[in-house]
């Protein structure tokens, strides 16, 4: 029979589930985004708990088809949302327990990784740089619930991750959502904000939002306060929007640039649900033209929320298990 390896991962934005094969081949995948009402800037915990709980049993049922005909060897489950000390989140512990559940089923090994490295997973699989298998990198997790800069390398089995810095109070993710929010749009705003973004970009009436990063650390506190302002002034959401992203392209330049100063590495992986966008990837990759600094970014299908990488973790740890 043909060997399967599961991912799940089941944080604050979307429940995810994915198989892949031996050559890390997706078989099957799946992913439910959590339903925001219109107007909200998020999910509490026990909603999102919630949310998980009613669409995990469906989704496992849609995999049961793959079980038949291949034989389950490794489950992986992102257990927190990072690889330090304290990090814990209730909505995880939806996906711990289908985990525990279909290695009870299966028999298959059970591995608890974490939200982060699975995105780091995904991000050098799909990033199409074949060098960032071998070589120690910086990596940029831009999501709603984090901005973190850290140093990362695949070690057989797993992604060793070295925190090196965060952000102060408001994330990246929340920054894009809470502006997007304000004009009307969805949660999570960020594809939504980004055609508005289109809309104005042959425009030569962008107004400016000042980046603000301090020792490589951004601060978006002051970049939201002023584009709620240009809100409230009646300047149109097209405008705002790309004011927005330019803001971030001008951040994120400053950061990687003193990532670079500071720890030398040239190789820079961007990943998470804001990496996704096409405005900021040209917006650096211009920027960054002839440097020596080399940017990567996780195909935009997988910089969101999702368990393939969590499902090459698995594959991972069965085929090098560690001594």
């Amino acid at each position: 029979m043909k060997t399967l390896f599961i991912g799940i991962d089941t944080s604050n934005y979307t429940t995810s589930l994915c198989a892949v094969d031996d050559e890390g081949t997706i078989i099957h995948e799946e992913r439910r985004i959590l339903t925001v009402q219109l107007g909200e800037r998020g999910l509490q915990q026990s909603q999102a708990l919630y949310q998980h709980i009613v669409a995990l049993p469906a989704m496992v049922k849609a995999l049961s088809v793959h079980l038949r005909s291949h034989v389950v060897k490794g489950i992986a489950v992102s257990a927190k949302p990072r690889e330090i000390t304290d990090s814990f989140m209730p909505v995880f512990q939806a996906g711990l327990l289908v985990g525990q559940t279909l290695q009870a089923g299966t028999g298959a090994n059970l591995f608890l990784t974490n939200h982060q490295a699975g995105h780091v997973a995904a991000g050098i699989y799909t990033s199409g740089d074949p060098f960032l298998f071998d070589e120690k990198l910086l990596v940029l997790h831009l999501s709603g619930g984090t901005t973190d800069v850290f140093l990362a390398q695949k070690n057989c089995v797993h992604f060793g991750i070295q925190p090196l810095s965060g952000d102060q109070g408001l994330h990246i993710g929340q920054f894009v959502d809470r502006i997007g929010v304000r004009l009307g749009l969805p949660f999570p705003a960020g594809r939504h904000l980004e055609r508005m973004a289109i809309e104005a970009s042959l425009s030569d009436q962008v107004p400016t939002i000042p980046s603000s990063v301090k020792d490589g650390v951004p601060s978006f506190s002051g970049p939201l306060s002023a584009a709620l302002r240009l809100a409230d002034q009646g300047v149109e959401g097209s405008l705002i929007a790309y004011a927005v992203f330019r803001c971030l392209a001008n951040t994120l330049e400053k950061m990687i640039r003193y990532a670079y100063e500071t720890h030398r590495v040239k190789r820079f992986l961007l990943v998470g649900g804001v990496a996704s966008s096409q405005l900021l990837r040209e917006r650096l990759l211009e920027r960054f033209q002839g440097a020596k600094i080399k940017l990567s970014f996780c195909d935009p299908r997988y910089a969101s929320d999702n368990a393939f990488g969590v499902a090459l973790i698995a594959k991972n740890h069965w085929q090098w298990p560690m001594e």
